[in-house]
């Protein structure tokens, strides 16, 4: 046997070896390891219903997609259309580009053109529009540090900073405030 097949077989030797350890060594999840990114189920083209406590329905969202964080159980939902029930069956509207639900359900984040409307047929008539807003169901709350613009027939108010009673329709801001009213005669 010549040097250069001893060296062959020796290299080939080698490489087995090598490639033998290295799949022995290989990094394998455990099996009841939870991936952090990655949802355990996603839902598509569906409306859920909260309920509270009670038993009373607290809050609707329909999307286009919804999936869950398996981790701490929250929903990151895209693009979705939020109904906050009132009396009478109506509801107040929420929409975003994105949204993310706690896994209770007790806080709503909306993200990305955030636009508000009170329930049709409603005194309330002030729709407002911001790039993020939290809201607290429980509480009857909607809160925001941005920009706030809340419009009605007649009049746009801006400010800084918003907090709003879902329930009693008041509604605050916080700082920078700029209000523009056009009587009806100028209409």
């Amino acid at each position: 046997m010549s040097w250069r097949t001893t060296l062959g077989l020796v290299l080939l030797l080698a490489a087995i070896v090598s490639g033998w350890s290295a799949w022995k060594n290989r990094d394998i999840p455990e099996p009841d390891r939870v991936v952090a990114d990655r949802s355990d189920y996603v839902m598509r083209d569906f409306e859920m219903i909260a309920l509270n406590s009670e038993g009373v329905e607290a809050v609707a969202v329909r999307a286009p997609e919804m999936a869950r964080n398996p981790v701490d159980q929250t929903f990151s939902i895209t693009t979705p259309l939020f109904l906050l029930p009132e009396e009478e069956g109506r509801s107040w509207e929420l929409r975003a580009k994105t949204g993310w639900l706690a896994a209770k359900g007790e806080e709503l984040r909306l993200r990305g053109d955030v636009h508000g409307t009170p329930p049709k047929g409603s005194a309330q008539t002030a729709e407002f529009r911001t790039e993020q807003l939290n809201v607290f169901p429980n509480r009857d709350l909607a809160t925001s540090d941005d920009l706030v613009t809340l419009t009605q027939p007649g009049s746009r108010l801006s400010g800084r900073g918003f907090e709003m009673n879902l329930k009693t329709k008041a509604y605050e801001l916080k700082s920078q405030v700029k209000s523009i009213y056009e009587p009806r005669s100028a209409r």
